[in-house]
């Protein structure tokens, strides 16, 4: 009877035993089947465990899979371009820096360079563009490092198996609540990647483009803000020249007004000097007006507010620029011009990703881990890794192969293209700023020595008149060819100067060496 117990409570204990395994493999079955999607929704964003993950280390653009493709797919998103472009339009605006004082602010070339290179829209945005050219190299520079990220997950759960089917005798359907507690780091290294390399390049390069058309800028910050200037002192030597005028136009009719009084000259030529004078009267209401506006471009560029009185320093007087040597400028333009050195480093990026949609074809080699703990709760858990090694090789994808490699030598050939035309457009700069520079000069002596013959005859003229000899006719005449002589004279003069400061800049030396060129060598 003991032994016969005996065997009953042996075959209990395997009953049991063997019942509990049912358990087990029920659930394992359930959760299978079933997929716990919440768990492996957790399971894709924070991987755990020692199972391996497909991952997504080559070029491809396929679906995420995991959190950790998700990091990897940020080594092959970076596009490397250059950034915003900058207008011309943009070196006509600036920052407003400071408010009007309510004095008259004494503002000379110097100190309107500096402003402009401060305030300047274009160099504003310029230097904006190349901080974008620099976060794309970095962007570019990360495929090449190693990406690490973190994660923490807690997963409760409670399934039904007979919701899905799963039904076994002497088995309660309901398996749970259980929980999985998850804390992880990931790492992501590409070993073995030409086309990132290239790209890394490319952005390298775009870079460098971006550094020297900031620097090309600043040039074109001179010339503009040199230029605006140029006009402030020339519509002030037009006010001078009117305001001359006009006093000899009033000299010339109280000469006719006196004259008809004694009855010595007709009423036409009191008739004849108003019409002078009055003419002398709008045309220095338009100077003025011509000032005043020029002056608020001139504020516009350099940043100061446009209700801050000013008074311009500087006089911009003749001074020859002679012994210019084309093909010597030319020679020394193509070595200094930023723009250019730009352009070159341009064609160099194209190439670099003209490279990059070759190396495209290529096997990626990358390296995948994960390290952290793994249990019911933070005080139950184990510690647990994953370290994959993979090799990505594209099988079939001629299309898009070749169509990259096309997409890729056409801006490579138009970067080249662009290239030797900025080249010959540089050229074309310095040649003409030196043709201007010498057709300008001659205009400055003919204009000069028209303004003294023309001030002889209206001074021969106005004795004439007074002597009783003639009427005013010849006045007034004379008085007109006066005010196109001097106002020749003084745009050749203002074509003189900013035909020499945009040599300065067609070679280069805007910034540097713009006082050179508007003082003469």
């Amino acid at each position: 009877m003991v032994q016969r117990n005996g065997k009953v409570v042996e075959n209990r204990a395997i009953d049991r035993e063997v019942a509990r395994l049912l358990r087990g493999t029920a659930v394992v079955i359930g959760l299978t089947l079933c997929g716990l999607p919440t768990l492996a929704q957790q399971r894709q964003t924070a991987p755990s465990g020692n199972q391996p993950r497909p991952t997504e280390t080559g070029p491809s653009s396929g679906p995420q899979s995991s959190a950790m493709a998700g990091a990897q797919q940020q080594l092959y998103t970076a596009s490397g371009q250059n950034g915003a472009q900058v207008s011309q339009d943009s070196f006509k605006g600036s920052i407003v820096e400071g408010k009007a004082t309510g004095n008259v602010l004494d503002l000379s070339l110097d100190d309107a360079i500096h402003r402009g290179l401060r305030n300047n829209l274009g160099m504003i945005l310029q230097g904006a563009a190349q901080k974008n050219a620099n976060g794309q190299r970095l962007e570019e520079l990360q495929a090449l490092l190693p990406t690490v990220t973190g994660a923490a997950s807690i997963n409760v759960q409670q399934v039904n198996l007979a919701a899905y089917g799963l039904k076994f005798p002497g088995l309660n359907p309901i398996v749970g609540p259980f929980q999985v507690v998850d804390f992880r780091a990931y790492l992501t290294q590409n070993l073995f990647n030409l086309s990132a390399f290239q790209n890394y390049l490319a952005a390298k390069h775009n870079f460098a483009a971006a550094k020297l058309t900031a620097e090309d800028a600043r040039d074109l910050v001179v010339l503009t803000v040199g230029n605006a200037y140029l006009l402030c002192i020339a519509d002030r030597a037009r006010i001078e020249a009117v305001t001359a005028e006009l006093a000899t136009s009033k000299v010339t009719l109280d000469q006719a007004v006196a004259a008809h009084d004694a009855g010595t000259s007709p009423k036409l030529d009191v008739l004849r000097a108003q019409v002078d004078y009055q003419n002398e009267q709008q045309t220095l209401i338009a100077a003025k007006n011509g000032l005043a506006k020029d002056k608020l471009a001139l504020a516009r560029v350099i940043g100061l507010p446009l209700d801050q009185e000013f008074h311009l320093t500087d006089l911009a007087p003749y001074a020859a620029l002679d012994n210019l040597d084309p093909q010597a400028s030319v020679d020394e333009a193509l070595k200094e011009r930023k723009d250019l050195a730009a352009s070159g480093e341009q064609v160099k990026a194209a190439n670099a990703q003209k490279k990059s949609a070759w190396a495209y074809q290529l096997p990626v080699a990358s390296f995948v881990g994960d390290f952290g703990d793994l249990g019911q709760t933070p005080g139950h858990s184990h510690s647990s890794y994953t370290a994959t090694g993979q090799v990505t090789v594209p099988i079939l994808q001629i299309a898009k192969t070749r169509g990259q490699n096309e997409v890729a030598s056409a801006n490579y050939e138009q970067a080249r293209a662009r290239l030797s035309d900025q080249a010959q457009q540089v050229n074309q700069d310095v040649r003409d700023a030196i043709l201007d520079i010498q057709a300008a000069a001659k205009l400055v002596e003919a204009t000069h020595s028209n303004v003294e013959l023309a001030t002889e005859a209206l001074s021969e003229a106005q004795q004439r008149f007074k002597a009783g000899v003639s009427d005013n006719l010849p006045v007034s005449q004379a008085q007109s060819q006066t005010e196109q002589a001097n106002d020749q004279y003084i745009s050749a003069l203002y074509q003189h100067n900013i035909a020499k400061l945009s040599l300065a800049r067609a070679l280069g030396a805007a910034q540097t060496k713009y006082k050179d060129y508007l003082g003469g060598k």
